[in-house]
């Protein structure tokens, strides 16, 4: 019997059989057992070697399987932590004094002592004022609360006063004037200038009260101007309300209630204007009575010569104070400067000096440049109610 694969297998690779041939092939060729047994193990070890070269990526690689144990990592003795010592404060005077900011001045080439005992000078905090209206020193009228004389002759003057910080060296007293109709100016006054500077108001800006309270809570102390006639009157005209001399005394004491109920927390009255009432003793000394009776000081601006203030006050016992230059009475800077000057020069030869000046916005910026570095000069500026509250230094500022 003869089959197809008979020619496959007896034929030479890559031969066509001629049929004669074939057929003498497959009667010359027989194949025997051992035969088909040595080509099974060849086909076997052919199909062996594909597969370890083409079917296992890893075929003929050695591999081994390898069990990790963890453990717990051996534990490691604590370490001693360095304890400091505890420090209550600086070791030495240089360093107090770089912490608290205060610097000391000493000799050339010396310095502090390491066993030198330092005092520490905390910065200075804000001045505060007291709080306005004190119901102790108000009492209704009928335009509106009056300051009036608290119990035990307690005063607006003295509860409403700017402390003075003290210290040493010639002070000088500023008072701005003609505030809170010009809200840019007032702005520029409670904020430019210092705190120790006091502020004079006019009575017939808006919102007076809250304009007040935010001076005082910068520092600045209040005092209220009270139009006053002045000799070119009506052409020169301080507003409603004026008290003149042609009026009988009642009706300038209603207008001066007017005036006073405007806003709370001054410590004084400022004329506005008022030349000729100032020189009138007859109209001018029943305003001053009253003025003193309510708890309050006078203060003249300096701008009459004529004014009767001092003489007046001295006999109705009333708390006074003079300026003793205005600073722009000529309205130019270099006028200004030489005044401002002039006023150091002053408070250097009396140890105290009283100025007044306009609120324009020229005086206000020469007066926030001078005081800015007055203090490096050793001048100290004070609060205007120091002259007002201190019988010394109001007779040396009330001379005319």
């Amino acid at each position: 019997m003869r089959v197809a694969t008979d020619d496959i297998l007896t034929r030479p690779l890559g031969t066509k059989a001629r049929s004669g041939q074939r057929s003498r092939s497959l009667r010359q060729v027989r194949v025997t057992g051992p035969m088909l047994l040595g080509g099974l193990v060849a086909a076997l070890v052919a199909g062996a070697s594909a597969l370890a070269v083409f079917g296992d990526p890893e075929g003929g690689e050695p591999s081994a399987v390898a069990t990790i144990t963890l453990r717990e990592p051996a534990p490691v003795a604590p370490v001693a932590a360095r304890v400091e010592p505890a420090r209550t404060g600086p070791s030495s005077a240089d360093e107090v004094e770089t912490a608290s900011g205060v610097t000391v001045v000493r000799p050339t080439g010396t310095a502090a002592p390491t066993d030198a005992v330092v005092i520490q000078v905390p910065s200075a905090a804000p001045v505060k004022l007291a709080a306005a209206p004190d119901p102790r020193l108000i009492e209704r009228g009928r335009h509106g609360n009056l300051p009036r004389l608290g119990e035990g002759r307690l005063r607006a003057l003295d509860l409403y006063a700017r402390p003075d910080g003290g210290g040493s060296g010639p002070r000088v007293a500023i008072l701005v004037s003609g505030l809170g109709i010009g809200q840019a100016a007032t702005a520029s006054a409670i904020t430019r200038l210092p705190p120790a500077i006091s502020l004079a108001f006019a009575p017939y800006g808006g919102d007076l009260e809250r304009t007040v309270a935010r001076a005082r809570e910068a520092g600045h102390e209040a005092l209220l101007q009270a139009p006053m006639e002045p000799f070119d009157y009506p052409d020169s005209d301080p507003g409603p309300q004026t008290l003149l001399t042609s009026s009988r005394p009642p009706e300038n004491l209603d207008r001066l209630s007017w005036v006073m109920s405007r806003f709370a927390g001054f410590v004084g009255i400022v004329n506005y204007m008022g030349a000729k009432l100032t020189s009138d003793g007859a109209a001018f000394e029943p305003v001053m009575r009253e003025i003193g009776a309510r708890g309050l000081g006078f203060v003249d601006d300096g701008s009459s010569p004529r004014s009767l203030a001092t003489t007046l006050a001295a006999k109705a016992r009333v708390p006074v104070a003079r300026a003793e230059i205005v600073l722009d009475a000529l309205p130019r800077p270099d006028a200004i400067d030489r005044e401002l000057a002039r006023l150091e020069a002053l408070a250097r030869q009396k140890g105290f000096a009283f100025a007044s000046a306009s609120a324009m916005p020229m005086s206000i910026d020469r007066i926030a440049r001078w005081a800015a570095e007055a203090e490096a000069r050793g001048i100290r500026l004070v609060p205007v109610s120091v002259a007002l509250r201190n019988p010394e230094t109001r007779l040396s500022s009330a001379k005319p």
